[in-house]
């Protein structure tokens, strides 16, 4: 998985001259419990509090998931993960970039990778969580697609809490998830594309 995370990076340079390698690691090693503190305290921030979901370390472990950090002159900049949601379909979590290193398009390349590692390992969708006091967030995931689909985990009721989704690669639009049974739960309202609900 290490290494086709490394390609996918491809020898990126980012706008201020920083050359950028993404790389696999565990979601307990060192460098990803810092990155996961960093993002902690933006939640606190933002919120109040921590982020409350359950995460076992292990969900993330290639080939069932994927933790990738983002370096920059062996500075950890960023990180993304996924672990399996449902049968097919994968949940995007702990997307976090460092302020020394915003709007210069590594969230992106992180998405990127994300998204092509777990089409990579046969998966068809991608979920995500966020929240109303991330507007950035929402609006990068709005770019890529994603679209709003029901609500699941601990915030699946939570006022401010938004979810988005997303077919990957050439699949059917529509109601191909919903009849192969890839995404279940409650219909989230009118918005939800019928595929999540």
């Amino acid at each position: 998985m290490s290494t086709s995370a490394e390609s996918t990076a491809g020898g990126r340079v980012l706008p201020d001259g920083r050359g950028v390698r993404l790389r696999a690691a565990g979601y307990d090693s060192p460098v990803a419990r810092e990155l996961v503190a960093a993002v902690q305290r933006e939640y606190v921030t933002r919120y109040g509090g921590p982020d409350e979901a359950v995460v076992d370390p292990a969900e993330f472990a290639p080939p069932a998931g994927l933790f990738l950090v983002a370096e920059a002159d062996g500075e950890p900049l960023g990180c993304a993960a996924w672990r399996v949601h449902a049968p097919g379909v994968v949940e995007v979590k702990r997307v976090y970039v460092a302020a020394t290193a915003r709007r210069l398009g590594l969230a992106s390349l992180l998405m990127d990778a994300l998204e092509a590692s777990a089409a990579a390992a046969g998966h068809r969708a991608v979920v995500l969580n966020t929240g109303d006091r991330q507007p950035e967030a929402i609006d990068l995931y709005r770019r890529r697609g994603y679209t709003p689909v029901a609500g699941y985990g601990v915030y699946a009721d939570s006022p401010g809490a938004v979810f988005l989704g997303k077919l990957l690669g050439d699949g059917p639009p529509g109601g191909g998830l919903l009849r192969d049974g890839l995404l279940g739960g409650r219909p989230a309202g009118p918005e939800v594309q019928p595929w999540a609900s």
